[in-house]
């Protein structure tokens, strides 16, 4: 999942960020605190030189005080107190990792607990754009069902209207049809009494007669 990805690169980069600043803290510290080497435990002498006997070891990763510094050796006080000289390049000036691991751990899970606090965050908000974007595709589909329905029914309007409209021609062509032969009717009565009635016998009229 994208999500997951991207989490664990935050949380791989927070970790080299958080080593990245513990290196540079620890760099910043008093210049008489050191460290024996990670690798290895070293032998201690009595004196700055290979000519002086042995006279114990050093813990890898042990801090020490650094005193002072002759040719290839450095003298230092251990965690006992005991100040012994060691080859200078078996000295790092960092804390060892045995050192900065608690730390390092402590910080990497504060650090991881916040990063999933906020992809926690982050998930809730994409759920409820998802639900969001959702319910408005089924509003945006609720609308086109309507308007397909509505578009169907102005159609089936506008096919009774056109039904109407040619009954209505058909009526006022019939009633025109209607006038004009019952007027046809009319004038042709008239034209027919107009041609039998001065063919019709007159009847004439008795003159009164005085005797």
């Amino acid at each position: 999942m994208l999500v997951n990805r991207t989490r664990y690169r935050n949380y791989a980069a927070a970790a080299g960020i958080l080593l990245s600043v513990t290196s540079l803290n620890a760099t910043a510290q008093s210049a008489n605190q050191a460290w024996v080497t990670d690798e290895l435990s070293t032998y201690v002498r009595s004196g700055p030189t290979d000519g002086y006997r042995i006279i114990g070891t050093l813990n890898a990763g042990e801090q020490v005080e650094v005193l002072e510094t002759s040719g290839d050796y450095t003298r230092v006080r251990n965690s006992d107190g005991n100040a012994v000289w060691v080859l200078s390049n078996e000295l790092q000036e960092t804390p060892s990792a045995v050192e900065q691991l608690p730390a390092l751990e402590a910080q990497v899970e504060e650090l991881t607990a916040e990063l999933e606090g906020i992809n926690e965050t982050w998930e809730q908000r994409t759920a409820s754009m998802t639900e969001t974007l959702e319910l408005r595709e089924s509003r945006i589909a609720e609308l086109e069902a309507s308007n397909q329905e509505l578009d169907a029914q102005a159609e089936q309007s506008r096919r009774q209207v056109r039904a109407l409209q040619a009954r209505l021609e058909t009526q006022e062509e019939d009633l025109l049809m209607r006038y004009f032969m019952y007027g046809g009717g009319v004038a042709g009565a008239g034209l027919l009494v107009g041609l039998i009635v001065p063919h019709l016998p007159r009847r004439r009229k008795k003159r009164d007669r005085w005797f």
